[in-house]
């Protein structure tokens, strides 16, 4: 049978009814961590979660439990931050009757723990609740970063222009489909679109984009059982494939931490103009690849599902620093805002005697950095002069140039996109901007550390996503709760 439509206002009527009912005689009283709740959840419509779900509810059978109550009672879990398994939750919700009249149930009649991974399986859109095959290989440890908080090498060099190359030369608007496609349509429509009209996304037609990546444990050990006896044989290290319980997760290396972990590598995008850091973008990466690979897989996904807004310019750490990522977002008309790896600083020939330095500052024969003078925007290239000219006079005593002015150079974005940039590298302006790139950092930083995400006891990547994005939309709802003036009157609430 299709599930019910139930409306916010059904919704608020349905709390306030059974909060006069349970709470309004004094015996069972409400903590302010309570009323934060439903101060929260009072506000939050989740009324068309039915309504998006209903081609996967058949019209016949008994009645299921609303949708909305289900995601409700999903993100509440998340919300109050000590639900770490489903188990745990479906044990709070018979206990505490607040929990269960917040997320719609009657206290009482609250679902089971397979009613959730039911409503979960709704949501994914796959008959796998992996997105690999579970029957794969052994894979060696990428290396370990040679110094202190440096991150692992990448495990095959010129993996990134490869990649980049063939995007370009096979570009489709057509998206490739993934499993979590019906959980960000969803997140998308409910959730990014009431934060972009409240104005917490930044400007739409010119957003600017943050992404990072981080580490998330999964397990201790990667479980797997072998398909072959050579075991049995006095063969330790066979090459045979193995199913693997958790088959989306390898063996990767966590730089701050400065050890290996079994799990993923959730790279996240977020709107760094955002006042709140809100995300906009999760893709869960085998924990072996580095940032620049899951940069390059999770751009080319956000682009081809994201439809409120334009983006505008993409903020990175040094990770990324490599030409092809350059040329990728130039393509796509995207002004990629990234620091310089410390490894690649070194000057750059140009025409004639002349060299670029790592700021994409010419400096001239005499080692005299040249000074800036406009940009042309026609040709697309920086205008420079000699570094010893003042005004229209040249001071240098070995001038390179007859001219009175001094001499003059140019340099296109197009030669050189990683040092000649459109914002100026190393420029007051370009320092701004790229100061709103610790976005992600914090967004990531609620997410595994005032969320708990590592704290999860999961062993499907459908899960896992299900978590990561609930957690994205208990962001939302904070911000939401955060700029909205609260209406709720607690007295009026409990005694009508």
């Amino acid at each position: 049978m299709l599930p019910t439509n139930r409306t916010h206002k059904e919704y608020q009527d349905f709390v306030k009814y059974q909060i006069q009912l349970h709470y309004a005689s004094g015996i069972l009283k409400l903590t302010h961590n309570d009323w934060l709740l439903i101060e929260k959840l009072w506000n939050t419509d989740l009324s068309n979660t039915a309504k998006f779900l209903q081609k996967q509810y058949g019209r016949r059978g008994p009645k299921p439990i609303d949708p909305d109550c289900m995601l409700r009672s999903y993100l509440l879990m998340l919300l109050t931050r000590q639900g770490y398994s489903i188990t745990y939750w479906v044990d709070e919700l018979r206990r505490a009757p607040i929990f269960a009249i917040l997320s719609g149930f009657e206290p009482g009649h609250t679902p089971g723990i397979g009613t959730f991974y039911d409503f979960f399986s709704r949501l994914w859109n796959s008959d796998s609740p992996n997105i690999k095959k579970q029957e794969k290989r052994r894979k060696r440890k990428p290396p370990k970063g040679k110094k202190k908080g440096e991150k692992a090498l990448t495990t095959s060099p010129g993996k990134v222009a490869r990649l980049v190359k063939r995007l370009l030369k096979y570009t489709s608007s057509n998206s490739t489909k993934q499993p979590f496609d019906g959980l960000y349509n969803f997140f998308q429509s409910e959730f990014l679109t009431v934060s972009a009209n409240l104005g917490l996304l930044g400007l739409m037609d010119s957003l600017t984009v943050a992404g990072d990546g981080t580490p998330v444990v999964t397990s201790s050990l990667l479980r797997s059982k072998s398909m072959c006896n050579c075991r049995a044989q006095g063969l330790e290290n066979c090459q045979h494939k193995r199913v693997f319980s958790q088959p989306d997760c390898d063996s990767g290396w966590d730089s701050s931490r400065e050890r290996f972990f079994n799990g993923y590598h959730l790279y996240m995008l977020t709107a760094s103009d955002s006042p709140y850091d809100l995300p906009l973008y999760p893709r869960f990466q085998p924990a072996s690849r580095h940032d620049s690979l899951s940069l390059i897989v999770s751009a080319i996904e956000f682009s081809q599902r994201f439809h409120l807004g334009t983006v505008n310019r993409v903020l990175l750490d040094a990770a990324h620093d490599a030409i092809a990522i350059y040329q990728l977002f130039d393509h796509h008309n995207v002004e990629p805002i990234i620091d310089l790896n410390c490894h690649n600083a070194t000057n750059t020939p140009l025409a004639g005697d002349f060299t670029l330095s790592p700021f994409g500052i010419p400096i001239c024969s005499a080692g005299i950095p040249m000074k800036p003078n406009g940009f042309d925007h026609k040709k697309g290239c920086h205008k420079w002069r000699c570094g010893k000219a003042k005004g229209k006079i040249n001071t240098c005593t070995s001038p390179c140039s007859s001219a009175k002015y001094g001499r003059t150079f140019l340099t296109y974005l197009g030669d050189n996109p990683r040092l000649i940039t459109k914002t100026k590298r190393g420029s007051e302006e370009w320092k701004l901007i790229y100061n709103r790139r610790t976005s992600v950092e914090r967004s990531n930083k609620r997410e595994k550390v005032d969320y708990k995400l590592e704290s999860g006891r999961h062993r499907t990547t459908m899960i896992w996503y299900m978590r990561i994005f609930g957690i994205m939309m208990c962001q939302h709802i904070d911000a939401w709760h955060s700029t909205s003036k609260s209406t709720l009157n607690q007295k009026y609430l409990i005694l009508g």
